[in-house]
C-alpha cells in the first residue's frame, strides 16, 4: 500500500502523506516519496504542494524498525530519504508544505525542503535527533540555519526546543501562519497565485537561492547571467514588458496579469 501519492488539479499538484496519524518515514517511504516526485516531475504542474492526512504532518523517522538495523541498511535508507528530498528542491516549480500538528526530526525536514512553508499556529517543529544521540540527517540543519541563523539553528538542533508555528513565522521557518484550520485553504490559495505566475522566472530565483546556498552571493552572481538572460526572450518576460511600458504610459503601477508558464 503506498504511503505517499502525487494528485493534480489543473496546474496545482499536490504530493499527500496518506499514512496518518503520524506520517512517519518507515521503510517505504522513500520510495513511495520518490515515485510521488517523479510523478510530479513528469506533469506540467506549475506549483506543489506537500500536505498530510490526519491530524500531524510527520513524526519523523519510524525508529520502532531501526534498533537491530545493522549500520549498512541504515546508511542507504537515509540516502534514500535524502534523494528523494533533494529531488523536491530540483523540481523547476515552486513549492509548498501544508503544516499541521507535529513536524519532527524528518518531517521537519521534509518542511525545509520547500520554498515556503504554510503552517499553522499551533504547529510544533523540533528537531528531535539530539534526544536519541543522533543529529538530522536530511538536510535540516544548514536549512534550518539558513532560515534562522547559526544561533538560533544551534539552539533548536542541539537543545531540541519546540518551534512552534506562531514562532516559526516571527523566525522566518514559516513563510505563512494561520489556524490550523485555514492551513490547507492558504496553501492552496498560494498556489493557485504561483501557477498563474512566471513559471521560469521562479525556476531562475529558485536556482539562484540554490547558489547563494552553496557559495553565497558571489556564487549566485558568477551566475546570474547564465540563469536569467534566456527569460528574456520567453512570452511571459515579453507580456510583461509591454504590460509594464502601457502603466509607465499613464504614470500607473502595473497591474497583475496572468503569465503562461513560457
Amino acid at each position: 500500500m503506498k504511503t505517499i501519492r502525487f494528485e493534480r488539479d489543473n496546474a496545482v499538484g499536490r504530493i499527500v502523506l496518506a499514512n496518518p496519524p503520524y506520517n512517519r518515514m518507515d521503510q517505504r517511504y522513500a520510495e513511495c516519496m520518490r515515485e510521488a516526485v517523479h510523478d510530479a516531475s513528469e506533469s506540467d504542474i506549475r506549483a506543489l504542494v506537500i500536505r498530510s492526512e490526519g491530524p500531524h504532518f510527520s513524526f519523523g523517522g519510524e525508529v520502532r524498525e531501526w534498533p537491530g538495523k545493522d549500520i549498512n541498511w541504515f546508511l542507504p535508507f537515509v540516502q534514500e530519504v535524502n534523494l528523494s528530498f533533494r529531488a523536491i528542491e530540483a523540481l523547476r516549480v515552486p513549492t509548498i508544505a501544508a503544516v499541521r500538528g507535529i513536524a519532527f526530526g524528518g518531517g521537519f525536514e521534509l518542511a525545509l525542503s520547500c520554498d515556503f512553508i504554510v503552517a499553522a499556529e499551533d504547529a510544533v517543529f523540533r528537531c528531535v535527533e539530539v534526544t536519541t544521540g543522533m543529529v538530522p540527517l536530511a538536510g535540516g540543519v544548514p536549512r534550518l540555519a539558513e532560515r534562522v541563523g547559526r544561533g538560533r539553528a544551534s539552539v533548536f538542533s542541539m537543545l531540541g526546543e519546540p518551534i512552534s508555528g506562531r514562532l516559526a513565522g516571527e523566525l522566518g521557518v514559516a513563510s505563512h501562519v494561520v489556524a490550523s484550520s485555514d492551513v490547507e485553504a492558504t496553501a492552496n490559495t498560494l498556489a493557485q497565485r504561483l501557477a498563474q505566475g512566471p513559471t521560469r522566472s521562479y525556476a531562475a530565483t529558485r536556482t539562484l537561492l540554490k547558489a547563494w546556498s552553496a557559495g553565497g552571493t558571489p556564487a549566485a552572481d558568477a551566475m546570474l547571467d547564465d540563469i536569467t538572460m534566456d527569460l528574456y526572450n520567453t512570452e511571459d518576460c515579453t507580456r510583461g514588458f509591454i504590460n509594464a511600458a502601457k502603466a509607465f504610459d499613464q504614470d500607473i503601477e502595473p497591474p497583475d496579469i496572468v503569465f503562461y508558464g513560457r
